[in-house]
Order: structure tokens, then sequence, then C-alpha cells
């Protein structure tokens, strides 16, 4: 048995009923950007069922539906893509990460300046593209590494590689992760190397997340206990700080890492192959591009037509996401909203409805029991709805 997940991540299904706590009434990343292109084709999508999940804009209830299909609320607090990835894992946080929307305290900046030795920039909230546009010049000058946030839990930090290379980068961080704990503890610290000059930065492939490790075992950690074989594609090793793979692909951008997941699908490895799609959050959703967000989810949706036909008699693919990332809103922060759910693969019942699950760890408890591992932890199994006895 074989089972892939292929997470698109910030592709919300819908505002969770506390999305008024974070200012996220109205938020539906999938519709809304549906309707303000005029209507999204995602054909291999739709026969999986997408569209009997919710109204979607050119999305339609075809028939016969050829996967299972569902949605799935967050318990954990924040909406976040390290508590959305541990809570579909099977670890579902009692509360939220701090994020800094006015910068981190002097205490916290007078530790960070005295641990790496030399003063910083920044210290605010900021699209990493803008920052380095607004500072890079200063920086250039001075030396000062950038130091800022967003509305996630993060604290990264950008330097021009010819100023400060990626390695003594990588050791500041390394740092600060240091300094980063307790009631500060980010979820994540995140290098972000650049080239180029003013005017035309360009942040390079050599970023590093320096994350905080589940403070409790995953699925991942005892599929790997018992034998089974995880691999990560993309950000996967960074979101739980290399706990439970035994390998990770590192990729650049949705084909990349749909050429990644293709390559170890043909390749026969792996037990748990879990592939995360960053590009709609992170090039589009961010930067409320919902034209760009729809052609990502058109372009995706064609890969997803060729790998299909390939799965085999015992592999099955979930579909799901970790939080949305509304690209319609005025803000440019994650959204709180339920988890795209959907299922396929040979020996997978056609057309159940799944419902709205009460956890995305429904669906790590689901994969344990098809892949014959006890597991104690959170989340309810639907695995008898998808595999009929």
């Amino acid at each position: 048995m074989r089972i892939f997940i292929a997470l698109l991540d910030g592709v919300g299904m819908g505002e969770l009923p506390d999305a008024h706590l974070y200012g996220d009434e109205g938020s539906h990343t999938l519709r809304n950007t549906a309707l303000t292109v005029g209507g999204l084709r995602l054909p291999h999508l739709e026969r999986l069922g997408l569209g009997w999940i919710d109204d979607i804009p050119g999305v339609d209830r075809v028939l016969p539906v050829e996967g299972a299909y569902g949605k799935m609320r967050e318990l954990s607090p924040g909406k976040d893509t390290t508590s959305g990835h541990w809570e579909i894992a099977g670890v579902v946080l009692s509360r939220p990460f701090p994020v800094y929307p006015e910068g981190f305290p002097a205490e916290i900046v007078d530790a960070i300046q005295t641990a790496i030795g030399t003063p910083i920039l920044g210290n605010k909230p900021a699209s990493g593209t803008a920052i380095i546009e607004e500072l890079g010049e200063e920086h250039l000058r001075t030396g000062f590494p950038i130091v800022y946030t967003s509305a996630d839990s993060v604290l990264q930090i950008a330097a021009h590689e010819e100023i400060i290379p990626p390695e003594k980068l990588y050791t500041m961080c390394e740092k600060v992760r240091q300094i980063m704990q307790g009631e500060h503890a980010v979820a994540r610290i995140i290098a972000r190397p650049f080239v180029g000059k003013p005017g035309h930065f360009e942040r390079t492939p050599r970023r590093r997340d320096f994350s905080l490790p589940p403070p409790e075992k995953t699925i991942l950690d005892v599929l790997q206990k018992n034998g089974k074989k995880v691999i990560g594609i993309g950000k996967i090793k960074d979101i739980f700080a290399g706990r439970g793979l035994d390998e990770n692909v590192k990729t650049a951008g949705n084909a990349e890492t749909f050429r990644a997941l293709r390559e170890v699908h043909q390749s026969g490895e792996g037990d748990l192959i879990w592939a995360n799609f960053n590009d709609f959050d992170t090039v589009f959703g961010h930067r409320n591009n919902p034209e760009g967000f729809a052609r990502a989810l058109e372009e995706w949706d064609k890969e997803l037509g060729n790998f299909l036909p390939s799965l085999g008699r015992e592999e099955i693919l979930f579909i799901t996401s970790d939080h949305g990332c509304d690209p319609t809103t005025p803000s440019t922060d994650h959204s709180r909203e339920h988890a795209l759910l959907l299922a396929f693969g040979p020996m997978i019942q056609r057309g159940i409805p799944l419902g709205v699950r009460e956890s995305f760890a429904d669906l790590g408890a689901t994969i344990m029991e098809i892949m014959g591992v006890s597991w104690s932890g959170k989340g309810t199994s639907f695995a008898s709805l998808l595999i009929s006895s």
C-alpha cells in the first residue's frame, strides 16, 4: 500500500465557524477566485467530486463521481502552515503560535543583535519581496541583515549573498532559533538569501527554514518506527523539522514539485509520500493575485489529469490543503478556512461523500488505518467509507 498526499497550500474551501475571530468572514479561496476570473476550468478535480463539496463557478457537479469528496475543519487555533500540516499528522495545538503585527519587542531585538553580533534593519511585518526593495540598498551599504515578519508566525532574515553568504546567514538563523523559544516560540525562522542590485533584487532558491519540532508524536514518527518509508516533497521537511522523514526532495515551484512527485511514484519508493504545492499561497495568495491563482490551479489540474491514470491497484491519492489564502480579500494574510478533501485510487469507492470532518487529524487517522499501523493519537478515521470490506 502506498499513499500520496498532494497538499495545495492555501487552497481553502470556505470560512470556518470561528472565522470572524480572525477577521476572515466571507473568505472562500476557491469560490472567490472563481468568481473573480469568471469561473475555473478544473475538469480532473471536477470528476473527483470537487463540485459536490461546494458551489464553485465553472466547476460542475458531474456524474459519475470518480473519487470521494468532502472538507475538514481545523481544531487548532490560528491559520498557519505549520499548525495545518501538524494537525493532518495528528497534532492538535491548544494555543496559536505567536505573531508580531507590530514587529518584535525591544528585548527580542536586543537579544538577536547580541547573538548575531550586528544591528538589524526592518523589524516589521512586510512582504519579502517588498522589504528587500525597500531596505536592500541600505543593507548593501551597512551589511546589516533585514529582519521582518508577516501575518504568519515567522521571523525571517534576508541578506544579499555577496554581503552575508548563505552559510553565515544559516548560522545567524540557528542562533535566533535558540532565542525564539517559550512565549516567543514562532513556528519558523526563515533564512531568505537574495541577489541582484537595487531595483532588481531577486530571492534565491537557497531559502532554509529552522522550524520548531512538533510537541507530540505525529503519524510520520509512528509510521517510520513501524518500518514504513516516509518521503517529503517540497517544504515538508522544514515544517516537521526533519522529524519522521526518511527522505525529502527539495523543490522550487508547483511544476518542479509535481515532477518530483511523478519521479518518486515511478521509483516505487516510499509508503507515505507527502508533497506540498506552495505556489498557490506564496506566489499568488499573499500577493492578492486571483488571476495568477486561477492559472496555477488550472495548470495543476492538467498535471493531475496525467497523474491519475498512473496510480496502481494499491495506491491512493489524497488531495487536501492546510488553510486558506483568499487572494480576493484586502488582507494578504492566510484565511481561516476549511481544508479541501478528495481521495482517489483503484480501491477507493466512487462517489462517496465524506461530509465535513471534525478535524484535519481525521485524514492522518485514516491513513494509519489504511496502512495497518496502530494509532492512538488525534483524529477519527473514515477509512471504512473509502474502502469496502
